[in-house]
């Protein structure tokens, strides 16, 4: 009987090719799969070094840049304290900003689209076409997105650094004459590098290159992965801080109670999840059209914002501050309740107006409020777990459901933190369920649902 090929074979080979005592070939091995359509070759590693560099160098100026909005706006280190500045402001303090963000975002925006060409979808040039960005066009988007956001938008402020990090790709791999299929893998990777670098969090950001990006965790994806979240996050630290983006959490601990509830609590999240990404898609294809409405929308949109802010100024911005109050526990459960249904709200309505802005942040503040509103509940019935475990075990679910990444979803939460690893259990369980859900539901995530729609067979034929 004649054996099956192997479907693991080492691509190019290996440097040592002599067989071990397995009788296996050096270039048969089960943990390893060939380059493929990307090699990486020695041009294509300089360029993704470069790629690194100027990804944390671009993730320097964005950041910049927001915290000089931020701090314009609401006060003098409201970029470190963000969500104390609003509170401090009065109405109208609280109102402007949000108006003038709108006014900037509509006629920025629609500037953009008219007089500048060039694609800036960074997951559709990855995944539908040939990796190309325009330099100029999503240069414009990403200072604009940056600004709305440090004026108090609930958008994310990782879609710039991102769209940046894969712009830089794109021309490094133009002028380094890369393939197709090379250059979407150093776009991907150049991505993944610009939301690592801004948040810190060099594993999260390549894994989720590979988990989202690209969409397959295998060496020859991981490793430039790796290389190039690593180089932009230390050249990122020139300007941004070391270390996790939520410190001196409390050190959280496994508890019967916990176990128990993160199974049920999975499915609820990975349920909820599945209609949070489906808002985003429909609002992402159901967004102004006339000319006038595009410039408008984004005014009336922030403008809801700015008044919703004045009884919960929770609202405002990415929900970085927020995330953080779940994770300390320090919020009454009905308060928790009812940012969990409005922060994703006022986010899909800043979203459809046409203005440009991330997903991840407010996605991991919604899981963090969700879970400490359901924890809180529980604990009414179990008592025993601080309320901010159960914020860290909804932020995980949460992200790892919106995205369809449980393995980034998990990391980047743990990064994130800097704790964790004590609930890693419950911490998965909740994770893989609500995952897994969402993905028998639905199977779009907070990136897919937003792509263009492609022609279908008999368009193209």
């Amino acid at each position: 009987m004649s054996r099956r090929p192997s479907e693991r074979l080492r691509v190019p080979a290996p440097v040592l090719r002599t067989r071990v005592r397995s009788k296996r070939a050096a270039t048969d091995q089960p943990n390893v799969t060939g380059d493929g359509a990307s090699p990486l070759t020695a041009r294509f590693w300089v360029l993704l070094v470069v790629t690194g560099v100027a990804a944390g160098l671009s993730g320097i100026v964005l950041m910049a840049l927001l915290h000089a909005v931020s701090d314009r706006a609401w006060g003098s280190g409201a970029a470190e304290e963000f969500q104390a500045a609003v509170e401090r402001a009065d109405a109208w303090g609280r109102v402007w900003p949000l108006l003038v963000a709108g006014l900037l975002a509509g006629v920025g925006g629609y500037l953009l689209r008219r007089c500048v060409p060039g694609r800036t979808d960074v997951d559709d040039a990855i995944w539908t076409g040939d990796a190309r960005l325009g330099v100029r066009r999503s240069s414009g988007t990403a200072v604009l997105s940056e600004v709305v956001v440090g004026l108090g938008a609930s958008l994310g402020r990782e879609a710039a650094p991102k769209l940046m990090g894969g712009v830089w790709g794109a021309v490094l791999a133009g002028w380094g004459g890369l393939s197709v299929e090379q250059r979407r893998l150093l776009v991907a990777c150049g991505a993944g590098a610009g939301l690592a670098c801004v948040y810190d969090v060099p594993l999260g950001g390549a894994l989720f290159t590979a988990e989202v990006l690209v969409g397959t965790v295998r060496l020859p994806v991981v490793l430039p992965a790796l290389a190039c979240t690593a180089t932009a996050t230390v050249v990122a630290w020139l300007y941004l801080p070391v270390g996790p983006v939520y410190p001196g959490l409390p050190v959280p601990a496994t508890t019967p109670s916990l176990l128990v509830w993160a199974v049920p609590a999975g499915v609820l999240i990975g349920v909820l999840a599945t209609g949070w990404v489906r808002l985003i898609g429909f609002v992402s294809h159901h967004g102004p059209r006339r000319t006038w409405w595009r410039i408008a929308a984004p005014v009336v949109a922030f403008g809801l914002l700015g008044v919703a802010g004045l009884a919960f100024p929770q609202l405002y911005g990415n929900g970085a501050d927020l995330a953080e109050q779940a994770f300390l526990g320090g919020g009454a459960l009905l308060l928790f309740a009812a940012l969990a249904v409005l922060k994703p709200l006022v986010t899909a309505l800043c979203l459809g107006s046409g203005a440009s802005g991330g997903l991840f942040t407010p996605t991991l503040c919604t899981g963090a409020v969700l879970g400490a509103a359901l924890g809180g509940a529980w604990s009414a019935l179990w008592p025993g777990t601080p309320v901010g475990t159960f914020a860290l075990v909804g932020a995980a679910a949460m992200i790892g459901a919106g995205m369809q990444a449980p393995l980034a979803g998990l990391v980047l939460v743990l990064e994130l933190t800097g704790t964790g690893f004590a609930i890693a259990v419950p911490l998965v369980a909740a994770t893989l369920v609500a995952t897994a859900v969402a993905r028998w539901l639905d199977g779009y995530s907070i990136y897919s649902a937003r792509l263009a729609a492609q022609p279908s067979a008999d368009q193209t034929t």
